[in-house]
């Protein structure tokens, strides 16, 4: 029997945004193993973050990213 969605207007957007990050939370404390990164996973973080420690102003600022991605 499926239950009836809450209505989640009803809550302030500060409301639903604490909702949201206390359901993301709760997945890896209920199932840590599934966002285990890989050692090809890990490595790929290192190299990036190496590349930037070593050029920083290759970096591209948040809200430059966000203005050409919705451009499109």
């Amino acid at each position: 029997m499926s239950q009836a969605r809450p209505d989640f207007t009803k809550l302030s957007v500060s409301e639903r945004i604490q909702l949201a990050e206390d359901i993301w939370d709760s997945i890896p404390a209920e199932n840590p193993d599934a966002f285990t990164l890989t050692s090809g996973q890990l490595q790929e973080i290192q190299t990036r973050l190496d590349a930037h420690e070593r050029d920083p102003s290759s970096a591209v600022a948040w809200d430059e990213v966000r203005s050409k991605l919705f451009r499109r």
